[in-house]
Formats: C-alpha cells, sequence, structure tokens
C-alpha cells in the first residue's frame, strides 16, 4: 500500500501485534483506496479474532468500511463476555495449549485438542467443519479465514490461560463431566467395570469411580485429586454470577 495516509489508534491490550505502535499507541498508514479497513488492520499486525469496534472520526464502522485520506482510526478490543452466535460454545487448541485444554475438560468445558502438529490448514477447516472457537497464539492461524471463529491466548502460563478464556468467554462449567485425555463425557462405574486399570493398592483403596464413555478411561480421587480440586475452585470462584 503506497496510497492516502490514515491515523490509526488502538486499544492497549492490542499494541503486543503493533511494535511500531507502542511509545504513542498509534500509528500512521497508508491505504491503497480498495482494501478494508479489516486487511489493513490485519495488514498491521492485529489479527480480526482480536478486533471489537472499529471507530472511523468517532463513528462506528464495519470491517468492510474503505478508508479514506485522512480519516482517524480507533481500533478497540473484543468486549468480555464475548458471544459467540450460531453454534454451542466449544473450542479446538492447537499442539502447544495441552495444559489449557486438560484443565478445560476438567472444567467440564467441550474442548477438542490436536496433540501433533496437523497444520493451520487442517486445524482452521477443524474449527469451521465443527463450530469450535480456535484458540492459539499463532497469529497466522488466527488470520485464516475460513476459522470458524479464533482468539488469541495471550499468557503462556495455564493458570493464567485458563483464567483468560473464562472471563472472554464464559462458558457453562459442568466440573469432573469430561474426560481429560480425550473430551468425551463421563460416567459411573463399578470397581468391577474398571478392575483392569487398577493396581493392588488402588483397587483395595478405592471403591468410587468414574469412566470415559468415548476412550474408557478410568478415574478416581487419586494423590493428585486436592490439586485438580483447587483448579476447580479457583475456576468457580471466578465465575460471574447469572442472573
Amino acid at each position: 500500500m503506497n496510497g492516502p495516509e490514515i491515523h490509526v489508534e488502538f486499544a492497549p491490550e492490542l499494541l503486543l501485534f503493533v511494535p511500531q505502535a507502542r511509545p504513542t499507541g498509534a500509528t500512521r498508514t497508508a491505504t491503497d483506496g480498495v482494501s478494508s479497513l479489516g486487511h489493513v488492520v490485519e495488514s498491521l499486525g492485529v489479527p480480526l479474532t482480536e478486533v471489537g469496534a472499529l471507530l472511523v472520526d468517532g463513528r462506528e464502522v464495519p470491517v468492510g468500511h474503505v478508508p479514506a485520506a485522512g480519516e482517524s482510526v480507533t481500533v478497540r478490543t473484543v468486549s468480555h463476555p464475548q458471544r459467540v452466535p450460531g453454534a454451542p460454545l466449544r473450542f479446538l487448541l492447537d499442539v502447544h495449549l495441552g495444559t489449557l485444554a486438560r484443565r478445560l475438560r476438567l472444567l467440564g468445558v467441550d474442548t477438542a485438542y490436536e496433540s501433533t502438529d496437523i497444520g493451520d490448514p487442517a486445524l482452521a477447516a477443524r474449527s469451521a467443519a465443527e463450530r469450535r472457537v480456535m484458540l492459539s497464539r499463532d497469529r497466522g492461524l488466527l488470520r485464516r479465514r475460513e476459522l470458524w471463529a479464533g482468539a488469541f491466548v495471550y499468557s503462556t502460563q495455564p493458570e493464567e490461560q485458563l483464567q483468560y478464556v473464562l472471563d472472554r468467554f464464559q462458558p457453562e462449567l459442568r466440573p469432573w463431566s469430561r474426560c481429560t485425555a480425550c473430551n468425551g463425557l463421563l460416567r459411573r462405574a463399578t470397581k468391577d467395570e474398571v478392575a483392569d486399570q487398577l493396581k493392588g493398592g488402588t483397587h483395595r483403596t478405592y471403591d468410587v469411580f468414574a469412566q470415559c464413555g468415548e476412550c474408557g478411561r478410568a478415574y478416581w480421587k487419586g494423590a493428585h485429586h486436592e490439586q485438580l480440586v483447587a483448579i476447580v475452585e479457583r475456576a468457580l470462584a471466578l465465575r460471574p454470577q447469572r442472573p
């Protein structure tokens, strides 16, 4: 782009994506008179998944607005909670977010996860086919047009990642209802039904079990249960009260 310039100001949260705007929170960029404002914002580094309202000279415009010379643009971040209409709220996570995937599943949130790197095109296609919100730290992936919906995970720390996703989307939580290994639904199981998965000490000590209806994995309140309870309790404490 080498046409007339516009002035673009970004919400503080978005400056991560626009290094050239960090000193002042704004930058100037050239337009070509044809490309949409959404395209211009993405060309500056911000995935549209992270963009809320777009204001031109104080009035809200759609992402398809074609900017003209001299316009002043304000790029806001998405509002919280973010609503994703058109499908039940469920997620797809890439290979780098395994711990977050397991914690979301622990809370009963429908969470698909790719434990191997299947590539951006395949991830975007699955997001669209299953209508899942793609969670990733890969900006290129989040810019793919075929995504159903997506969100950038800002932190590298699992605890902060979980808090962010819960705050941004406020999914319904049903702790202890999903398999943390495969996302299948759990059901009560007898000791005899899961006996082949129990070692001697476990078989003698525990009597209450659950089993995944998909992969068959058995669950019981073992040595790490208190740590898992703490994760669940923190998440429930942060959950906003529904009217």
